[in-house]
């Protein structure tokens, strides 16, 4: 009998959420503007993003792009809910526009110009 090898991979997503009570929408993360590390590009979950030139809500079509600056904060639509690696072009992922994040658990802490009224940040 031949020997066979058995191959498992375990992964965990990260949590950035408090609370399980959230609303999420899908949205398409632009692979632009993502730095590569180790050969991947990955937006991190709990990245503040919003629509690249648009709304993302009002136009669902749009992209996403990190908006955690002081000059795009004010564009902010929601907090990405988990990593997307968009090494090899853009892709789909989850945005929490509404629900309560572990702020420790965010890669950045939100510049003092985001508001998301119906997020809230906590410990």
């Amino acid at each position: 009998m031949a020997n066979r090898v058995r191959i498992e991979q375990y992964s965990n997503k990260k949590e950035i959420l408090k609370f399980n009570d959230f609303v999420s929408t899908t949205v398409n993360v632009t692979d632009v503007g993502v730095t590569a590390v180790d050969g991947k590009k990955i937006l991190k979950a709990g990245t503040i993003i919003g629509g690249k030139t648009k709304s993302v809500l009002l136009n669902t079509g749009e992209v996403v792009e990190e908006k955690n600056t002081t000059t795009k904060a004010p564009d902010a639509e929601g907090v990405l809910l988990y990593d997307v690696d968009v090494t090899y072009g853009p892709r789909e992922g989850s945005m929490v526009i509404y629900g309560y994040i572990n702020i420790d658990k965010i890669p950045k802490a939100p510049v003092a110009e985001v508001n998301l009224p119906k997020i809230t940040f906590m410990k």
